[in-house]
């Protein structure tokens, strides 16, 4: 019997475990070292330390975390202790032609990413994000609910795109850049590139001021 770990056993871990097709040979469990509790929607929640120590034929984990810096470091601790990630695509997730995807991607209900399009490891894409032609996406970059990424879209390492945020349409050889670890407020409109580390707000995106 192989075991399943979704690790995050909070508001995005659950809606995880809830859309993955459950096998008869697979235990599915939740990983959560702050828990504090035996069970999480019927499914065993366990520690790091106790998901290592359980017997299995295989083990697989899926990071169901929504902060892409503390995904990196769950990505790093799974792979020192020698465990593989499992792709989590819900069934009506959409993927067209010629899509490269990192190791351990997650594809909630109603995403879409389109056609030529490549993605770096531990990508997540929320309910109803859409991902369209010619981008390229780095490591660790995570989609709010209902965030549009149009084509000729370059979005760097650890960036955050937020609910309903939209990404203007880049041209070939001239994509619009969102930077590495910039984030992008919930309905931005962004029409320029931005800069890394940046947080833009509002329609069009303005850099939002450090207070």
């Amino acid at each position: 019997m192989r075991i399943v770990g979704v690790y995050g056993a909070a508001g995005h871990g659950r809606e995880v475990m809830g859309m993955l097709p459950k096998a008869a040979d697979t235990n599915y469990v939740f990983i959560d070292d702050d828990c504090g509790l035996a069970k999480v929607n019927d499914y065993p929640c366990l520690s790091w330390v106790e998901f290592k120590r359980t017997a299995a034929s295989a083990k697989h984990v899926i990071l169901a975390i929504g902060d892409g810096k503390v995904r990196e470091r769950l990505s790093l601790k799974c792979k020192e202790a020698g465990i593989g990630f499992m792709p989590a695509h819900a069934q009506s997730a959409v993927i067209l032609s010629d899509v490269r995807l990192g190791e351990g991607s997650v594809l909630c209900p109603y995403s879409m990413i389109t056609c030529n399009v490549t993605i770096g490891r531990q990508f997540h894409a929320n309910y109803f994000s859409h991902v369209s032609h010619d981008c390229r996406i780095g490591d660790f970059v995570t989609l709010a609910p209902g965030a549009r990424c149009n084509g000729n879209v370059v979005i760097e390492d650890h960036a955050y795109i937020g609910s309903s945020a939209v990404l203007r349409q880049g041209r070939p050889g001239d994509p619009l850049v969102i930077g590495a670890g910039a984030i992008v407020g919930m309905g931005a409109v962004v029409t320029q590139s931005v800069p890394a580390g940046a947080t833009v707000v509002g329609n069009p995106a303005r850099l939002m001021e450090p207070k």
